[in-house]
């Protein structure tokens, strides 16, 4: 071996790296030489004359969160996308290969707490990380490290173009050309890095959603933030999650756990909260509202919002909670604040308590409300509508004030979510238990007349009392959340979520969402009153000076369907199951509901396919002529098969499929047959359908059968068919529900075939038709025996 040129080999090498490494010093001083730099969490460099954004990096390999965002919205309710928008928290760090320096994702929820450092290794290395990205390595110096992030801020890093495709909005992808990163808009603090960009998305909409937004539907800019966080410190103290805690639960699996103990470690959302040595609150849970919002709504998010002091200061808190007006100058996405933002969109729409969580905690550190401001609107649109017949003056001044009301209780629910807070969709049960509850409006009738001045609640609920003590007091030992559990428990406080109460096919009786009372049946049957006295009351004299005639229409849609959400509430006693949350050793509530009160349901649902309940008013119908020139249906009116003309069949079939879709569920049709099977007293499939029948097709009236309500009553008619028809082919009911199914409907089937034949002269092709469609429907799943079915205007959220 020749060692001579070896030793000559590794000293070049050598030389080379030190040349290499000079250059790349002397390329960072050229690089940055010209830019201005922006210190902080990560050092910033650019300059708005230049395209380029270079990021420095200081330290490689440590952890940090990564969120993306959106300044600036779409403002289409149906897409999403909204302004203040915030994604996922993603657990990210920079690793170096050579002169690419990648961004990767790491994986926290699987892990192994252990002292053993290769089984927390053999974790790490069975389960998939993801790279989200890589870049040149611009220059270095010392152990400082820079790159040109400018193209991966203009990637569709939040996941426009699938949203839009999603939502089936149209086909788009990223136009480098026409994106841009905002030097003036991005920034550096000591814990968080913000990141700006304008974004534009080329392609072809479908539909109207993009469109009705957007100045050019084929160009879709919007800006998008990326913020680089700084992870907290590790003297956070997570609290354990228990189903009735009333938190969203955090969740990872800890494979080190002995074999006898689960891997799932679950915990709670919750913002840190801790006191000095003399008792005092170190840094209060601060929440800004959008200072854009105006009055008097300024005033009613204020108020909502700052219910949850009560509530902290119960909980041993006192100063620990507070609500102010976002400084002027300040970013709502900065995650150093909590915000409520005010957003607009162009039809109403949902609002959302977001957050910015530590992925290995759970800690919340930036709650981020998105509260759309046409709902405020909408209630104003109820309540007009209910005060038909008072003075206009006194009507718009109780309206507003309903209004008010509502929007002060959608600030501390959507807050509460930031906080950690859970739905509790069965906190009706007892009265307003709870502003995490979707409340109906409650409307009263006193002395004959609409009232509406107790609609909302004022004030948190004893639940939130109880929340906010389990997820912030504290305890000097873990037995007391239980104690605590077993006190709410005991008062008769239920607590059912999402998943048991949105299902159409539902079955816990107390979970339901915009419903009032503490049994949903009895609250229907008042409501179908409240219903009818507001349709009695009903005329044009509410409507603004402003607005034209036909206007009517839209304001008459929720007071006709005053009894939806009742409806869907009142459901699910039948076939229902009264079942509660909780963990092992805790007592357990479960078993069906008493037959006597699923008959007292199922007579509350029938009211709702009356004729009588159905057929509107011809003084009503007079009232609402063709849209007038320069106004036009939306989404808020009713369908028509008249052209433009209003059609008071048409909301007549969509009420009773309203109905019926509810009654006829699948999922509850199968629980039926089951629950028969183990109780003879239970409601069977064939006596909730004989009742269906008997109060429609067997309820009619010959004498009618030319007027109006005659016609109401045939339509209602093919609604049960059609209704009775999707449940028998639709592919989540049991073989043995079928059956019985098929029994009733060939009953019904020779029962029509007699009337063809024997029936009252006026009804007898009718009853054919009936007849006809249940055998072709029988054999054909594709058969429709309404072949354009009339649509409910949206209902949620009010």
């Amino acid at each position: 071996m020749n060692y001579s040129r070896l030793l000559q080999l590794i000293g070049g090498l050598v030389l080379l790296s030190f040349i290499s490494v000079a250059a790349l010093a002397d390329d960072f001083d050229d690089s940055v030489s010209k830019l201005t730099l922006k210190t902080g969490f990560f050092n910033l460099y650019g300059d708005r004359q230049q395209s380029a954004l270079l990021l420095e990096i200081s330290e490689l390999n440590q952890p940090f969160i990564y969120v993306t965002s959106l300044p600036q919205g779409l403002g289409s309710n149906d897409i999403g996308l909204d302004r203040g928008q915030i994604g996922e928290s993603r657990l990210v760090q920079f690793e170096r290969f050579g002169r690419k320096i990648v961004l990767r994702q790491l994986n926290p929820y699987y892990r192994a707490i252990s002292d053993n450092v290769s089984e927390k290794l053999a974790v790490n290395q069975a389960f998939a990380e993801s790279i989200i990205t890589s870049f040149e390595l611009v220059a270095q110096r010392d152990n400082k490290l820079l790159i040109d992030v400018s193209s991966w801020l203009i990637q569709d890093v939040h996941g426009v173009a699938a949203t839009l495709k999603g939502a089936d909005a149209g086909n788009y992808q990223i136009n480098t050309q026409t994106s841009v990163v905002d030097w003036s808009q991005s920034k550096s603090f000591v814990d968080n890095t913000e990141l700006s960009a304008v974004v534009t998305l080329n392609g072809e909409s479908k539909g109207r959603h993009i469109s009705s937004v957007t100045p050019d539907s084929r160009y879709v800019s919007l800006r998008f933030r990326h913020s680089l966080v700084r992870l907290p410190d590790e003297n956070y103290h997570s609290r354990k999650f228990d189903p009735y805690s009333g938190y969203f639960p955090f969740e990872y699996l800890d494979y080190a756990q002995p074999i006898a103990k689960p891997l799932a470690k679950k915990f709670i959302y919750r913002h840190r909260l801790t006191k000095n040595d003399q008792g005092q609150v170190e840094q209060p849970i601060t929440y800004y509202l959008d200072p854009g919002v105006p009055e008097p709504v300024r005033g009613a998010l204020l108020d909502g919002a700052r219910w949850w002091t009560d509530a902290f200061e119960r909980a041993g808190f006192k100063g620990g909670y507070k609500v102010e007006i976002l400084p002027e100058g300040a970013d709502p996405l900065d995650v150093r604040y909590n915000v409520i933002q005010w957003v607009h969109r162009s039809t109403r729409g949902w609002s959302y308590g977001s957050s910015v969580a530590d992925p290995r905690t759970g800690e919340i550190l930036k709650g981020h409300v998105s509260l759309g401001s046409l709902r405020v609107k909408q209630d104003y649109l109820i309540a007009m509508g209910l005060l038909g017949g008072i003075d206009k003056a006194v009507a718009q001044q109780q309206a507003q004030e309903m209004a008010l009301a509502r929007i002060r209780q959608l600030a501390a629910h959507e807050v509460g979510h930031t906080l950690g807070v859970a739905h509790n969709f069965a906190a009706s049960v007892k009265e307003r238990a709870s502003v995490m509850d979707y409340p109906h409006p409650l409307i009263e009738l006193t002395n004959g007349k609409i009232d509406i001045s107790n609609a909302y609640g004022v004030g948190l609920g004893a639940w939130d009392n109880y929340v906010i003590n389990y997820g912030y007091g504290e305890f000097s030992d873990p037995s007391q959340l239980n104690q605590l559990i077993s006190q709410t428990k005991a008062q008769g406080f239920k607590f059912i979520s999402d998943s048991d109460a949105r299902a159409a096919g539902g079955s816990n009786p107390w979970a339901h969402l915009w419903d009032n009372g503490a049994k949903a049946d009895q609250e229907l049957v008042r409501l179908i009153k409240v219903r009818q006295q507001a349709l009695n009351n009903f005329n044009s004299s509410i409507l603004d000076p402003s607005l034209a005639h036909s206007e009517l229409r839209e304001m008459l849609a929720p007071i006709y369907l005053l009894h939806r959400y009742q409806v869907q509430a009142a459901s699910k006693i039948i076939a229902g199951v009264d079942f509660n949350y909780g963990l092992s050793g805790q007592p357990l509530s479960h078993h069906v509901v008493d037959s006597q009160w699923q008959r007292q349901a199922l007579a509350a649902l029938l009211q709702t396919l009356t004729v009588d309940f159905l057929t509107l008013p011809q003084d009503i119908i007079s009232q609402l002529p063709p849209k007038a020139y320069g106004f036009y249906a939306n989404r808020e009116s009713f369908s028509s098969s008249l052209g433009h003309n209003f059609d008071p069949l048409a909301i007549a079939e969509a009420s009773a499929r309203h109905s019926l879709k509810y009654l006829l569920n699948s999922q509850r049709l199968n629980r039926l047959t089951q629950q028969l099977s183990m109780d003879s007293e239970q409601l069977s499939v064939g006596e909730v359908i004989s009742s269906v029948i008997d109060g429609s097709l067997k309820a009619f009236s010959a004498q009618r059968a030319k007027r109006l309500d005659g016609l109401v009553a045939k339509r209602v008619e093919y609604v049960v068919i059609e209704q009775l028809l999707k449940a028998y082919h639709s592919v989540s009911i049991a073989p043995e529900t079928r059956s019985e199914l098929a029994v009733e409907i060939n009953k019904l089937t020779k029962w029509l075939v007699r009337q063809g034949k024997k029936g009252p002269k006026s009804l007898r092709s009718h009853y054919r038709v009936l007849a006809q469609g249940l055998e072709k429907g029988l054999e054909d799943d594709q058969y429709k025996i309404i072949g354009s079915p009339a649509k409910l205007p949206p209902g949620s959220p009010i």
